[in-house]
């Protein structure tokens, strides 16, 4: 569940990000900004100059430059500040979880209660009902329920269990009801809740690519303008008049892009923030950034198209074969199958045919389910039942493969397929005897959304295990573009690999440690956090509650990122392409007078232009805050009407706003004789 959004302007917020506005004034913090470390040296400069009496102009106007030029410096500090006092305020909140935590690590002679901080990898510790998991791990013992909401938000208990894809616990969770025995996967520093507290500071984030290249672009601007600037003294020279030094200096500031290089960081932050507060924890802002720009989406077909915990819903025996014998064998090759699928056959078999077997035989060897044989079941002495994907169980036992069970086997499996449930053949000692129907049930809805999806421009792909007939009767239900049935680790992460080839990328979700291998080959892989560690550590992303239907509000926020620094990014060049037709005929009329026919917004004199060209420099940055920080609200259209409508709204608002700005700001500082 999605935290509810807060106010950005709070006194919890805005008191910290004021005062660290002003600690970020340290050169070795501005300087990673380049545009606005410039802005602060020249700020330094005017200042110098108002102190020693030189550098030309009034003390007066030298003073109203030297505070908007450092205003302009602290109000890039304070977007950024700010952006970054939200995940403070979490990460403090995660802090205090952490600081508690205690464990009762294992030992030989019973356990011992000892500091989270000291426990290592691959300790066992024990954790009671009320009591806190202590560290990341793996459940290797017991079932529980689980309250994640110090971590979620999500007040709902879950189930966490030894094996499968339920196992992964979380520091700082706590334990409901029963008990557990977990492993600890991640040490001091490592866990989960310590990534959590980096990111959600920002002391992990790195710039994007993206970012990185508007950044290189904002620092060539701001070199071609300082190059240009450089010259005016000689052409004003030549004009036989003399262009003042302060003078200079301030409009350097209005030529170079302050405002998007002011607010580029905190769009960043804010991009992963809204993740986070969405209860998805990006590992970089890279993979928000390739979210955005998702070609190809994958998605597993249970628990994410379908509810998942596919149910038994009916044997069909071959001929010669009784439908309470298929049952029993059923029964038993699913007793050691702790899946939902496994326990739904037990249940199925024994209340349908009143199975009594209640265990496995002394001495029985279990055959544990893989991806790459597709069977499971269980040996006892010269018996073997094996149950599993039909051609699994066929190729397994190809002796069979031409009698006329194999044919009815077959036939029984295409209509079970065809009705879009998923058949399971059972085999003993070599003879087969039927098939069992497990029975999928689309989720409400999904259908609609990968429409959503679809009008995005995004490709969504079913992947399953089952064979093409059932995948294909379940994807047309659902409404996905194409589906990869039968799908083995392997199969995966050489669908991906091939889409990323053709120069697309590759969103996936999953959840278990088959899922690993192409969680890491995705552009954006999304690990659900009840599933095992490894895939946790594949993914650069952990959806906290576990929605693998989640992906679609990933691509919309990933999309609302990109969208927002390009808006911005439209505004201020359109904004200051717009500043210069405003300030640059008004400040060179005494030396060119001929400019004074492109003055057409009459600004009263060439010192009130430059300094209303300052203060509209500096105020247009914190009245951007409040888009830079909720983004600009992403509608699912096309990338021409898209790209018509920013636009048409930012670009025309960026050349329109200096133009009234500036002059409503002549007039308010030729009316009180400030110029």
């Amino acid at each position: 569940m999605a935290r509810a959004a807060s106010s950005i302007f709070t006194a919890e917020l805005m008191f910290p990000a004021i005062r660290d506005s002003f600690v970020k004034l340290d050169p070795r913090t501005l300087i990673r900004n380049p545009v606005m470390f410039v802005t602060a040296v020249v700020a330094m400069l005017v200042t110098i100059m108002l102190v020693t009496g030189i550098g030309g102009g009034t003390i007066a106007f030298k003073g109203q430059l030297v505070f908007w030029l450092w205003l302009t410096v602290l109000f890039g500090n304070f977007a950024e500040a700010l952006a970054e006092g939200r995940g403070k305020a979490q990460a403090a909140s995660l802090r205090a979880t952490k600081g508690e935590l205690t464990g009762k690590l294992i030992t030989a002679k019973g356990t011992e209660n000892v500091a989270a901080a000291a426990l290592k990898v691959g300790d066992v510790v024990l954790v009671e009902i009320n009591d806190l998991i202590p560290a990341d791990g793996e459940v290797v013992e017991g079932v529980a329920s689980v309250n994640e909401a110090a971590i979620t938000g999500e007040s709902a208990p879950v189930i966490r269990e030894a094996g499968g894809d339920r196992s992964a616990v979380t520091a700082g969770t706590r334990v409901v009801s029963d008990w557990l025995k977990v492993r600890v996967t991640a040490g001091p520093g490592q866990g989960f809740l310590d990534r959590m507290i980096a990111l959600v500071e920002g002391a992990e984030r790195q710039k994007t690519p993206n970012e990185i290249a508007l950044t290189i672009l904002l620092v060539g601007l701001t070199i071609i303008f300082l190059i240009a600037v450089g010259t005016i003294p000689m052409f004003a020279h030549y004009a036989g008049g003399i262009v003042p030094i302060a003078i200079l200096s301030a409009l350097l500031i209005t030529l170079i892009p302050t405002t998007i290089a002011a607010l580029l960081s905190a769009i960043g932050i804010a991009g992963m923030d809204r993740l986070v507060r969405f209860n998805v924890l990006a590992k970089s802002g890279r993979a928000v950034e390739a979210a955005g720009d998702i070609d190809v989406l994958l998605l597993d077909k249970t628990g994410t198209i379908t509810i998942g915990d596919r149910q038994a819903s009916e044997f069909r025996p071959v001929p010669g074969v009784t439908a309470a014998e298929l049952a029993e064998a059923a029964l038993i090759a699913s007793l050691a199958d702790e899946t939902p699928e496994g326990r739904s056959i037990v249940v199925l078999a024994r209340d349908k045919f009143d199975v009594t077997t209640a265990s496995l035989p002394d001495g029985a060897e279990i055959i544990p389910f893989t991806a790459q044989t597709r069977i499971s079941g269980v040996k006892f002495g010269y018996t073997l039942i094996q149950k599993g994907a039909v051609d699994s169980i066929l190729k397994a036992n190809p002796h069979s493969g031409e009698s006329a069970a194999a044919v009815d086997l077959r036939r029984a499996t295409e209509e079970i397929a065809r009705a879009g449930m998923t058949p399971l053949a059972v085999a003993r000692d070599g003879k087969l005897l039927g098939v069992i129907a497990l029975k999928d049930i689309i989720k409400s809805g999904i259908r609609e959304r990968f429409g959503e999806l679809r009008k995005m421009g995004i490709r969504t792909v079913m992947i399953t295990g089952d064979n093409p007939l059932t995948a294909a009767a379940i994807a047309a239900e659902a409404g996905v573009d194409d589906f990869l049935a039968q799908a083995t680790p392997e199969d995966k992460l050489a669908y991906i690999r091939k889409e990323q080839v053709g120069g697309r990328l590759v969103a996936m979700c999953g959840d278990g440690t088959n899922d690993a291998p192409a969680l890491a080959q995705a552009d954006v892989g999304v690990a659900m956090n009840t599933g095992t560690q490894a895939a946790r550590e594949a993914g650069n992303m952990v959806d906290l509650d576990s929605d693998p239907t989640k992906l679609i509000e990933i691509v919309g926020l990933g999309k609302q990122l990109l969208m927002t620094r390009g808006a911005l990014t439209t505004f201020s060049i359109a904004n200051d392409v717009a500043k210069y037709f405003a300030i640059l005929p008004a400040m060179f009329i005494v030396l060119y007078p001929g400019l004074g026919i492109l003055n057409i917004m009459h600004l009263a004199t060439p010192t009130s232009a430059i300094l209303s060209a300052i203060i509209f420099n500096a105020v247009i940055i914190p009245l951007l805050v409040p888009l830079a920080l909720k983004g600009v609200t992403y509608r699912p259209i096309g990338a021409g009407p898209l790209l018509a409508r920013n636009l048409s709204i930012y670009g025309a608002g960026g050349i329109v706003a200096p133009f009234i700005g500036i002059k409503l700001i002549d007039v308010a500082v030729s009316a009180i004789g400030l110029a």
